[in-house]
C-alpha cells in the first residue's frame, strides 16, 4: 500500500501504526518514513492519545487493520480523511470514507484487498499480484554481522527451513522436512533452521538427528534474521512471516499451505519475484476441526525439490 502511494504521490509522508513486533519489518521498507508504535501510544492517557496523533497533521488515517479504539482516536484527533470499511459498524460512526470490502468472499490476495481500501485516492487499485513485488521496498536492511557472514557457505546453495508457525499456520511437519533433507544432496545445499528459542526446544530432537542442519533457533535478533535470509538463496516454511519476508526480499521462497479457507494460498501465498507454493486439489473439510492437517503433510519433499532446482 505505501508503495502504490508513493508511486503515485512521491512527495507523501507514510507514517505506520502498528505494533511493537511489526517495527522491524516495516522499517525496511524505503517507503515508510515513521514507525508509530501502538504498544506505546496505549500508555498515554486519553488527552495525550489524541495530542500525539494531531501533533503528526495527518491528512488522512486508513484503516487497514480495524480496530475500534483507533478509530475512535482518528475521529477525536480530527484527521480529515478516515478511512474504513463498510462491514464495520463502528467505522460508520467514527470514519468519514467507507469503502464496501468483503474479506470473507472475495477470492483476492490479502494485499490485493488491502489496496483497495485506497480508492478514496482515486487511483487505480485492481492490482495485479505480478506488480506488487516492486511495491514493496525492501532496501533498508540491516548489515549482517560477521559471525553470521562466516556461517554463509557460497560454494553451495544456503537454505533456511523455517518448520514452526507458533499456531498461526498448519504445519507440514518436522518427518517431511527430513524426508527433504535426505533428497538434498550436500555438497550442493546448505541447511539452516530458524525459529525461536521455543522452536528449538520443541525441535531439539529433529536438530540433533539431523548433523546437516545449522542450528539458527532463537540466537537471532529480528533485525539479524531479516539480513540472514537476504544473505541465503532461499527459505521454506508454512504460511509465516519469514515466508513472506523471503518473498519480499526476492529470495526463493516456498510456501507450504492447507487448502483450507481462509488460510489458502489464494489467501496468503508469499508473492516475489521468486516465490512459490504448494497446496493439494482437495476441500481440506477433514481437516478443520482438528489441530493438524492431513492435507498440507500430504506435499511431497520431491515437488519441493522439483522447484529448488528449476
Amino acid at each position: 500500500m505505501a508503495g502504490l502511494i508513493k508511486n503515485q504521490f512521491p512527495n507523501a509522508r507514510i507514517y505506520f501504526l502498528g505494533n511493537s513486533y511489526t517495527k522491524e519489518i516495516v522499517l525496511c521498507s524505503e517507503f515508510i518514513e515513521e514507525f508509530i508504535n501502538y504498544d506505546e501510544l496505549e500508555k498515554l492517557d486519553s488527552n495525550e492519545k489524541i495530542i500525539a496523533l494531531k501533533n503528526l497533521n495527518l491528512d488522512a488515517f486508513v484503516h487497514v487493520f480495524p480496530k475500534k479504539e483507533i478509530s475512535r482516536l482518528a475521529k477525536q484527533a480530527k484527521v480529515p480523511l478516515r478511512i474504513g470499511t463498510t462491514n464495520r459498524l463502528y467505522h460508520w460512526i467514527y470514519c468519514n470514507q467507507l469503502i464496501q470490502l468483503s474479506r470473507k468472499k472475495s477470492n483476492l490476495h490479502e494485499s490485493q484487498l488491502n489496496i483497495k481500501l485506497l480508492k478514496f485516492l482515486n487511483i487505480n487499485t485492481n492490482i495485479s499480484l505480478e506488480i506488487i513485488p516492486k511495491l514493496y521496498g525492501f532496501t533498508k536492511i540491516t548489515e549482517l554481522k560477521n559471525e553470521y557472514k562466516e556461517i554463509i557457505d557460497p560454494s553451495r546453495i544456503n537454505l533456511i527451513f523455517h518448520p514452526k508457525s507458533k499456531g498461526s499456520a498448519r504445519e507440514w511437519g518436522l518427518n517431511n522436512f527430513e524426508h527433504l533433507i535426505k533428497l538434498l544432496p550436500q555438497k550442493k545445499y546448505k541447511i539452516f533452521i530458524s525459529g525461536t528459542v521455543q522452536d528449538g526446544n520443541l525441535m531439539q530432537e529433529f536438530i540433533n538427528n539431523n548433523s546437516e542442519l545449522t542450528d539458527l533457533t532463537g540466537k537471532l535478533s529480528l533485525p539479524q534474521f531479516i539480513a540472514f535470509i537476504n544473505a541465503c538463496d532461499g527459505l521454506i516454511a508454512a504460511s509465516t512471516g519469514p515466508l513472506h519476508i523471503a518473498a519480499a526480499l526476492n529470495k526463493k521462497a516456498i510456501g507450504l499451505f492447507s487448502p483450507m479457507k481462509p488460510i489458502d494460498p489464494g489467501r496468503w501465498m508469499p508473492v516475489g519475484k521468486d516465490a512459490h507454493h504448494l497446496v493439494i486439489n482437495k476441500s481440506c473439510s477433514d481437516c478443520r476441526k482438528k489441530n493438524e492437517c492431513a492435507c498440507i503433510k500430504s506435499i511431497q519433499a520431491s515437488q519441493i525439490l522439483s522447484i529448488l532446482e528449476k
